[in-house]
């Protein structure tokens, strides 16, 4: 895994923090779980590891389920080919947001997206040669 920003470190502890928190887990039991050190839990959280390996991350957030390619998108590590679609983004960004007011900001983004002909595929001659 490349590098982190500060600020990517920064939304990866967020994220990794509030979940935890709305799980009523604490770091030791993450860590136990996991089967990793307390201290790598401690150090995403407090944004002292700016190169976590990608297997800490996937037990973490397999623990906290969260889905790691949601993750990886929150800290701009994957390619925008792969990033998810506006729904797991929302659950991602805003994880304390209830489901129906999740429903209703997908449904809100497709009727802008159709209004504004916004496609999640290529733009007018980006696919051409």
């Amino acid at each position: 895994m490349p590098q982190l920003s500060f600020t990517q470190q920064e939304e990866l502890a967020d994220l990794l923090r509030g979940r935890r928190h709305e799980l009523g887990l604490s770091a030791s039991e993450v860590a136990r779980r996991a089967d990793i050190t307390p201290a790598s839990v401690t150090r995403l959280e407090n944004c002292t590891n700016p190169r976590p390996s990608v297997e800490t991350l996937t037990a973490i957030c397999a623990v906290l389920d969260i889905p790691v390619a949601d993750m990886l998108a929150l800290v701009n590590v994957m390619p925008d080919s792969q990033l998810p679609s506006f729904t797991p983004y929302l659950r991602t960004k805003y994880h304390r947001m209830p489901d129906e007011a999740v429903q209703e900001m997908s449904a809100y983004f497709e009727r802008l997206a159709k209004k504004y002909r916004i496609s999640d595929g290529p733009a007018d001659g980006e696919d051409e040669t």
